[in-house]
């Protein structure tokens, strides 16, 4: 079939399907041609290479009549090959729009997909090599996905509970669930995990990297894979390995299903996405998007010399959000992935990276000042991973209203405390409190301190308590990789143990700091698989284990009882407001009735002093919340009482008094596998308790 082209439309960006043909539309301010290249969707033979006749703007267009759904394309981009510039055009390589909604495969590094001559080292060099056989394609498709239309939770800050979780790794080994689902969206959405979370009292899904991205070169090289998908390349196209089987565009659908899914049971859907850098690495990978498109413009290039890449994200490139197209493409991948597909917000990968202006981090930046301003966007969840490894790159608490940030602060806190160190109980009562030092400031809420103990980039829970080191050398990098300060402990031996006195302490170590995120004021962040205490076996790097190592493990018999601990907490947290504040507490009065929202207790029952808090010995405290009684206040005087013991030996405890005709009933303890505690009945006259070595305890104030 003889196919023609016309001049076609330079917006919208991409292929867009009108019913009869197919418009495409490419930005690139530098090169000088851009040919559509078409192709056999069975063979991959490339039957038609058509030149975009027409510029408008930066934007190569043109329109191609006769074609539809499920056209396989690619680009071949003209112009200079100039390094030495920041110019790394090469035709012979096909590249990947940008604005692709469905990949054809996997995506794979290549030494076919070089611009410059491998072996010669020398990326100065040209490469004529044609790559079009090892570049997966994009496909059209339908332009008129309807909105997502299903439910949506729409969870207040204050009542969420995020649960971290990778698409393959949580479903791979899931009980019940059909094999054949097992790793896909399709299994995400299943009612077997969607029971699990309901059962856990999960309100949110943080979903790692579902964006298509790049088994890298130096990875396959050594038999591994990208397992945890932080090497992007196509921002709005589903990752295709999570897809049962091969169906091409369908993959929407699927995505859409498992979102809806979710929905209707009451769990908001958030990506973690990563736009500070693409798969496309440093001057030595692949051209496969962007360097080949417009390297110049999509990334930020030393100005001294643009031959080398800036590299502030510790991965070879640093995308160039602040350059109006890029901040363009950025901002329509977000609002495709919330109108088509439903998700709910995001987590931004290294955020500090998309809001560096070229005087260093500003948080009314170009992209986050677009971002805040758009109408659809600044109404989702939005979540910043803050920092970077680039000049001033760690921004805690400086990301501006409307944001929430992961507060790493928390986790090496509260782990700190926990192992009994010394001189952390003055920094863990602001971390309680939701970090008020970090984020009390332009209004801002206890909830934008996402609190968490764990996440995907680290140990599990299970081996915070069981490994004194880093063990990563199934990652084949002799174990120099990730983080060597953990702030973990093994309490008696390194690794598994059948020790009955260590497999205890560990179990009550575990409940011990899942109880503290659960009942701190902030957002809580559970890493899936921490409430089956799952083993990644010391390896707290586990991005390249796409095998039992990374995948959540469900046959933890010996530790049935903690997922009823996590859920009975969970509940307890949502049943009882003052756990879920909207004020910052800074310990003052309340106007209705003189008492303080906060109180910190020593041990012997009289107020914390600064003596207290600077010992060595300070290991044991209780604070006394109450509700901020503010006038709109949901909580009807509510007071808890929580007491946290990281000595090894008991301590006596003595409990504040109550109000007239109250009296503290205990709701928590850390000693009890299940949490509930084994007198559970309020008592008028308790006015001591003795708690065991390491032990959280909470009581709540009850009429009597």
């Amino acid at each position: 079939m003889t196919l023609s082209i016309r001049s076609g439309r330079p917006y919208p960006l991409g292929a867009q399907f009108d019913g009869e043909g197919v418009n495409f539309a490419l930005f690139s301010a530098n090169a000088t041609r851009v040919d559509v290249c078409l192709f056999e969707p069975l063979t991959g033979f490339e039957h038609a290479r058509l030149t975009l006749p027409e510029c408008t703007d930066e934007v190569f267009h043109g329109y191609v009549s006769g074609i539809g759904i499920g056209t396989a394309y690619g680009f071949r981009v003209h112009g200079p090959y100039d390094p030495e510039h920041g110019h790394r055009f090469n035709p012979h390589k096909l590249v990947i729009d940008p604005y692709a909604k469905v990949l054809s495969g996997r995506l794979r590094a290549s030494d076919l997909m070089a611009g410059y001559q491998p072996v010669t080292l020398d990326d100065a060099s040209f490469d004529t090599r044609d790559s079009a056989r090892v570049v997966p394609k994009a496909l059209v498709t339908d332009s008129k996905v309807p909105p997502c239309v299903s439910f949506r939770p729409a969870r207040p800050w204050r009542d969420t509970v995020i649960y971290e979780a990778h698409v393959r790794g949580l479903t791979m080994h899931m009980p019940r669930l059909p094999r054949a689902k097992a790793g896909t969206y399709e299994g995400l959405g299943a009612p077997e995990t969607i029971e699990h979370l309901t059962k856990l009292g999960i309100t949110a899904i943080e979903l790692m990297p579902i964006q298509a991205f790049m088994d890298d070169g130096f990875l396959t090289r050594k038999g591994l894979v990208n397992y945890w998908g932080y090497s992007p390349l196509c921002y709005f196209a589903p990752e295709p390995r999570y897809d049962h089987g091969s169906r091409g565009v369908s993959v929407i659908e699927r995505v859409r299903d498992m979102v809806r899914a979710l929905h209707e049971a009451g769990i908001e859907v958030l990506l973690d996405v990563v736009y500070n850098h693409t798969g496309e690495v440093d001057q030595f990978g692949p051209t496969l998007s962007f360097r080949g498109i417009d390297n110049a413009s999509y990334y930020r290039l030393n100005p001294d010399r643009p031959r080398w890449y800036i590299n502030d994200t510790g991965t070879g490139n640093t995308l160039n959000a602040g350059h109006p197209r890029v901040t363009q493409m950025i901002l329509d991948s977000l609002r495709y992935w919330v109108e088509a597909i439903g998700v709910d917000g995001f987590r931004f990968d290294l955020a500090t990276s998309v809001g560096r202006e070229p005087q260093g981090f500003d948080s009314e930046g170009r992209f986050l000042t677009a971002l805040r301003q758009d109408p659809l966007l600044s109404t989702v969840k939005l979540i910043a991973e803050p920092w970077d490894i680039g000049p001033g790159g760690y921004q805690l608490g400086n990301f501006p209203p409307g944001f929430s940030e992961w507060n790493d602060r928390y986790r090496d806190t509260v782990r700190a405390f926990w192992r009994g160190d010394e001189l952390v109980a003055p920094e863990l009562a602001a971390r309680l409190l939701g970090s008020p030092d970090r984020f009390d400031r332009s209004n801002r809420r206890p909830s934008a301190s996402i609190n968490f103990i764990t996440a995907h980039d680290g140990f599990t829970l299970r081996d915070v308590v069981s490994y004194a080191s880093k063990h990563n050398e199934a990652n084949l990098e002799d174990n120099r990789d990730g983080h060597s300060d953990n702030h973990s402990a093994n309490y008696g031996i390194e690794g598994p143990s059948t020790d009955p006195a260590v497999l205890a302490t560990r179990k009550r170590q575990m409940r011990n700091m899942l109880a503290t995120l659960l009942l701190s004021q902030g957002t809580p962040m559970l890493l899936a698989g921490d409430e089956l205490a799952n083993s990644q076996l010391g390896n707290n790097n586990a991005y390249c284990q796409d095998n039992p190592v990374g995948w959540v493990a469900w046959n933890r018999a010996d530790d049935a009882e903690l997922a009823d601990f996590v859920a009975y907490v969970v509940r307890l947290r949502q049943s009882h407001p003052v756990f879920r504040q909207t004020r910052f507490l800074h310990g003052t009065q309340r106007p209705e009735d003189g008492l303080a929202d906060v109180e910190w207790i020593a041990v012997s029952g009289r107020p914390m002093t600064g003596d207290d808090w600077n010992s060595r010995e300070c290991k044991a405290f209780g604070f006394l919340m109450r509700d901020s009684a503010l006038p709109h206040a949901e909580a009807d005087g509510e007071a808890v009482y929580l007491m946290l013991n990281a000595h090894r030996a008991n301590r006596r405890f003595h409990l504040p008094p109550t109000r007239e005709g109250h009296s503290w009933k205990p709701i928590l303890s850390s000693d009890m596998p299940t949490g509930r505690p084994a007198a559970a009945t309020p008592r008028r006259a308790w006015q001591a308790v003795e708690v065991p070595g390491r032990t959280f305890l909470a009581f709540v104030e009850v009429r009597a």
